[in-house]
C-alpha cells in the first residue's frame, strides 16, 4: 500500500517549533515533535538541533512526502529562530537561502503554511518576546530550477504552499480516474463544461463567475478528459488555463506534463511566424527562458495579441479534431488563455460565446 507523507510546510514548522522548544530546554536532537496539522496531528523527527546562543537556535528536519513523486524528498529544511524583546508582533517569518520570494520581495510562505506557524509557535512564544524565524532550504534554489515557480512569480527558491499537511500518494491511473469520475458526475447536470488546468485556472474561473457545477479539474490529462466529455455527450467544453501550459495543445500535445513533452517555445515561435513576425522575433521567443518571458518579449514587439489570438484558435481547432478522432463526436471547444497573474490575454470567438451561455 502506498505510504502517505507530509507537505513541505509541515517540516518547516516542525523545525521552527523544535528550535523554539530547544531554547526552552524541552527537546533535543533525535526526538520527534508533534505538529498540529489543522486538522489532525503529525509526529516529525528532528535530525539536528543546536542553540547558537541563549536567544537563538537552529533545527533541521528532512522532508518526507511519502510515496509521491516529489522532488523535495529528503530535502533538508532548516529553521533558525531568534528571540528578542517584543515591539509589535509575536512571530515574524523570513525567507532564508533557498526559500523563494515573490516579485515584491515577500517570503513565499502562503496561507496554509502561515496558519501552521501561528497554531504551532504562537502558544510557545513568551509574552514579552518576538520570535523571528528564517526558513532555509539549502537545496531550494537548485530544486526550484526543476519547477515552474519562476513563471508564477516565485523567485530564487521553493515555496511553502498547499492547502493540507498530508501528502497523499496517488498513482497516475488513480489521478486520472478521480478526474474522470468528477466529469461524469458533472456532465449529468451541466452539458456545458469548463476545464480548469491547475489551481490557477480554478481561481480565474471563480473570478469570472463561472458556476462550480460546470467546472472540471483536469490536471495534465486534457486529451483524455476531452474524449470523455465527448463520450458522455457534453455539448461544449471551455478550456481555461495558463498560456504556458495550455498552448501545448496547439502543437498536438494533449498530455501537458513537462515529463512527456515541452515544446511551448517552439509552438509560440511557429505562431509568431504565422502572425507576421520576422526571424529576429522568432529568435527572441525561442531564446526566452520561460513562456512568460516569451510573452513579455512579444508584448514589446507588438505581436502578443496576434500570436495568442492564433494560438487560442488553434487550440480549439486541435481539441475539436482530437475528440472527433477518438470519440467520433463533434464537441464545441473554446479557449481562454491567461498570464501568471491570472489576467486574460486571449480568447477565441467560441470561448466568448460559451462564456456568455454559462453566465446567462
Amino acid at each position: 500500500m502506498a505510504r502517505t507523507g507530509y507537505t513541505l510546510p509541515v517540516f518547516a514548522v516542525a523545525a521552527a517549533k523544535a528550535a523554539l522548544m530547544h531554547l526552552q530546554q524541552k527537546i533535543d536532537t533525535g526526538q520527534t515533535i508533534e505538529i498540529d496539522l489543522l486538522p489532525g496531528t503529525a509526529e516529525i523527527p528532528i535530525s539536528q538541533i543546536a542553540a547558537l546562543d541563549k536567544c537563538s537556535a537552529l533545527a533541521i528536519t528532512l522532508s518526507d512526502p511519502g510515496d509521491n513523486l516529489d522532488l523535495t524528498r529528503n530535502t533538508p529544511v532548516w529553521a533558525w529562530i531568534r528571540l528578542s524583546p517584543r515591539k509589535s508582533q509575536a512571530l515574524i517569518l523570513e525567507a532564508g537561502e533557498g526559500l523563494g520570494k515573490t516579485a515584491t520581495g515577500a517570503a513565499a510562505i502562503y496561507s496554509y503554511a502561515r496558519r501552521l506557524f501561528d497554531a504551532n509557535l504562537l502558544p510557545l512564544i513568551p509574552q514579552q518576546q518576538t520570535a523571528t524565524v528564517s526558513i532555509i532550504l539549502p537545496e531550494g534554489r537548485q530544486l526550484a530550477q526543476r519547477t515552474s515557480n519562476e513563471a508564477f512569480g516565485i523567485l530564487e527558491g521553493l515555496a511553502l504552499l498547499g492547502t493540507s499537511g498530508i501528502s497523499q500518494p496517488l498513482s497516475v491511473a488513480e489521478h486520472l480516474q478521480e478526474f474522470r469520475l468528477q466529469l461524469q458526475t458533472k456532465v449529468k447536470n451541466c452539458s456545458h463544461l469548463v476545464f480548469c488546468i491547475g489551481s490557477n485556472g480554478m481561481q480565474v474561473a471563480q473570478r469570472l463567475g463561472i458556476p462550480d457545477s460546470a467546472i472540471v479539474q483536469t490536471g495534465n490529462w486534457i486529451g483524455a478528459l476531452l474524449v470523455e466529455a465527448g463520450l458522455y455527450q457534453a455539448n461544449s467544453v471551455l478550456l481555461l488555463g495558463y498560456h504556458g501550459k495550455l498552448i501545448k495543445l496547439a502543437g498536438g500535445i494533449f498530455n501537458t506534463s513537462s515529463h512527456i513533452a515541452d515544446a511551448k517555445l517552439e509552438i509560440m515561435g511557429a505562431a509568431t511566424v504565422a502572425a507576421g513576425g520576422d526571424m529576429e522575433a522568432v529568435r527572441s521567443v525561442l531564446e526566452a527562458k520561460t513562456a512568460d518571458g516569451a510573452h513579455k518579449k512579444l508584448i514589446e514587439l507588438g505581436l502578443a495579441e496576434s500570436v495568442f489570438g492564433i494560438l487560442a484558435a488553434k487550440i480549439s481547432q486541435k481539441a475539436t479534431a482530437y475528440v472527433q478522432k477518438y470519440a467520433n463526436v463533434t464537441l464545441k471547444v473554446g479557449t481562454i488563455l491567461f498570464d501568471r497573474q491570472g489576467e486574460i490575454i486571449s480568447q477565441d470567438l467560441q470561448a466568448q460565446q460559451l462564456t456568455g451561455e454559462l453566465l446567462n
